[in-house]
């Protein structure tokens, strides 16, 4: 199914994915009127080629980091489209070449901490499987604990991309909904290391706090690796009606608000 026929199921899923609360917390999918415009303008902004991101918040250009000669990282007010990056870019490859695989997941992991950046490392042969049902089932909603409740974000995959945004601001702005949260999984080391490297950007640190960044990267591989969560991803993409969003809330143990 292809991503634009993904959000045309989106309506009656919606519908049924309906929980009660307060501004924006313990809220689930709901709010029946509004969901059609939603759908609706989802459609539209995944009908060009390239992803968009607004990106805001801190500084206008990120340190320069010395370990295994991290490259500079720009940040720019305003809008820029989602475009391939390569890993180079980040960081001088050439230092790691003759490093095991251990060492270079701990200089990844050690080199994004309390940056406003997330990082994992996946082995090659659990990512073919990860990027397999990404581009298979590439749409999903999970919920983030905040504070007593929650919030429902919308989980869009274009590999080797990910995007979290809040499902209250495709309500209040539609195609002009900023992701909260991106992610891009660099697959350069694949052949001599067997080894992807993963980088979450948080977008608005002013939304969105590292540890909660971290929460929805873990979450949503997880809902793509494991195979009885990931029928769940599937039922979403694939057989909407048959869909329940409680069962992820009672996967997650997070308790339905009334």
């Amino acid at each position: 199914m292809s991503t634009r026929r993904a959000l045309c199921a989106w309506a009656p899923l919606l519908r049924r994915c309906r929980t009660a609360g307060a501004s924006g917390r313990g809220r689930g999918i709901g709010d029946g009127g509004s969901l059609g415009l939603v759908v609706r303008d989802c459609q539209r902004s995944l009908a060009t080629s390239t992803l968009g991101v607004r990106e805001g918040g801190g500084s206008s250009e990120a340190r320069v980091w010395s370990r295994a000669s991290f490259a500079r990282s720009k940040f720019a007010s305003g809008y820029t489209a989602l475009a391939p990056k390569k890993l180079e870019q980040i960081m001088k490859i050439e230092t790691v070449i003759f490093s095991p695989p251990e060492e270079i997941t701990q200089i990844w992991n050690d080199y994004h901490i309390g940056r406003g950046h997330i990082s994992a490392v996946m082995g090659s042969e659990l990512y073919k499987v990860f990027e397999q049902r990404a581009n298979e089932c590439p749409l999903f909603v999970l919920p983030l604990r905040k504070g007593s409740g929650f919030i429902s974000v919308v989980v869009q995959a274009q590999m080797p991309y990910m995007l979290f945004t809040a499902l209250e601001d495709y309500r209040a702005r539609g195609t002009e909904a900023s992701p909260y949260f991106t992610v891009t999984h660099f697959t350069e080391l694949v052949p001599t290391k067997s080894l992807v490297l993963v980088r979450g950007d948080i977008v608005f640190t002013s939304k969105l706090s590292d540890d909660e960044a971290e929460t929805l990267l873990k979450t949503a591989h997880s809902f793509y690796i494991n195979d009885e969560r990931y029928r769940k991803v599937r039922k979403f993409n694939k057989d909407s009606r048959e869909f329940d969003f409680k069962e992820v809330l009672q996967e997650l143990n997070i308790p339905l608000q009334g």
